[in-house]
């Protein structure tokens, strides 16, 4: 196999010019994705080489490879997913100053390219942070885009204040375990929906309630809330509007309904997730202080991301999906 000098790395290591990736070729089902030789990436001056350790599967994997909604004709085929990740840098651009070859970082590169379903992989040097180092990178590659989902809906849209009663939808999955624990240590009155198996595992994040939609219905017993965070959205959402005190409010991170704010005097944001290596740096801190905890629901190796993908696409993940590289 051919190589090629590894950029600013002083020993002068080789890295190849393939590498084992999960590509697609188009849009469909599970059986899109093809473990097959891809080439190495080749990085810009703002960007890292990575290599990849470990790679998180989100939802938005799956929607991607499917062609959902404005994802169908987005991208260039072929196509490498994954937009989470944990692994060693072994090369960085010019313009990358904080980052050298060895460093142990994670990072939720923006979808928008091949992402980290490969033993190597491009990311812009402002979306990585140094892994904690307190964990293992299996963990940490389940961190960038859930707890940074969480966090923007939580404290930069959300503006959550000591004291406030929040209710968060969907808490034992990948960004609401993140946004319940956070949610705690801002010392809100933290609420929770979830199904009846993970109902102990949401309390021992820190809810002070937490509610079996499986069996009661969230909006026949709450009100007063001040904010809600809705990573589910549909009938969920559609019964929270009731439950939100006047000028409460609601965020989404799957878009959210205009009329329905206004109808009920509440505030409303939908966002989408814009990461950085500086937030997800503090979240880091916190996972090393033993503040806040990784769960992973499965692990399966790179070639079976089919399974990996049939699983997701379930909807009721308890925690997050990973992908084994090295």
């Amino acid at each position: 196999m051919e190589s090629r000098p590894r950029a600013n790395d002083e020993a002068g290591d080789r890295i190849p010019d393939t590498m084992k990736a999960i590509r697609i070729h188009g849009h469909g089902d599970s059986s899109m994705l093809l473990y097959e030789e891809a080439p190495v990436p080749a990085i810009l001056p703002d960007e890292v080489l990575v290599k990849v350790h470990s790679a998180g599967v989100n939802p938005v994997d799956w929607k991607i490879r499917a062609g959902f909604g404005s994802y169908r004709g987005a991208y260039s085929f072929p196509l490498i997913p994954g937009w989470d990740l944990a692994g060693s840098i072994v090369s960085a651009g010019t313009m990358v100053k904080t980052f050298k070859p060895g460093d142990i970082v994670f990072a939720r590169p923006e979808p928008i390219g091949n992402g980290a379903y490969a033993e190597f992989a491009a990311v812009r040097g402002f979306e990585v942070a140094y892994a904690p180092s307190k964990i293992s990178q299996e963990e940490a590659a389940g961190i960038p885009l859930a707890s940074q989902t969480a966090w923007m809906a939580i404290f930069e849209k959300g503006n959550l204040q000591q004291g406030q009663r929040i209710l968060i939808h969907g808490a034992s999955g990948g960004v609401g375990i993140f946004a319940v624990q956070f949610a705690k240590l801002a010392n809100a009155y933290v609420i929770a929906t979830t199904s009846a198996k993970n109902v102990e595992l949401v309390k021992s994040l820190g809810a002070d309630e937490v509610i079996d939609y499986t069996s009661q219905d969230f909006s026949g017993i709450l009100s007063g809330v001040d904010l809600v965070f809705d990573p589910v959205g549909g009938d969920t959402q559609s019964r929270s509007w009731q439950v939100i005190r006047k000028g409460g409010m609601l965020v989404s991170s799957v878009g959210t309904d205009a009329i329905a704010a206004e109808k009920y005097g509440v505030r409303t944001e939908s966002f989408r997730l814009v990461s950085n290596g500086s937030r997800l740096q503090e979240i880091g801190a916190l996972v090393n202080a033993g503040l806040v905890r990784v769960i992973i629901a499965k692990e399966f190796p790179l070639a079976e991301a089919k399974a990996a993908h049939d699983l997701i696409e379930t909807g009721h993940v308890t925690g997050k999906i990973i992908l084994r590289v090295q």
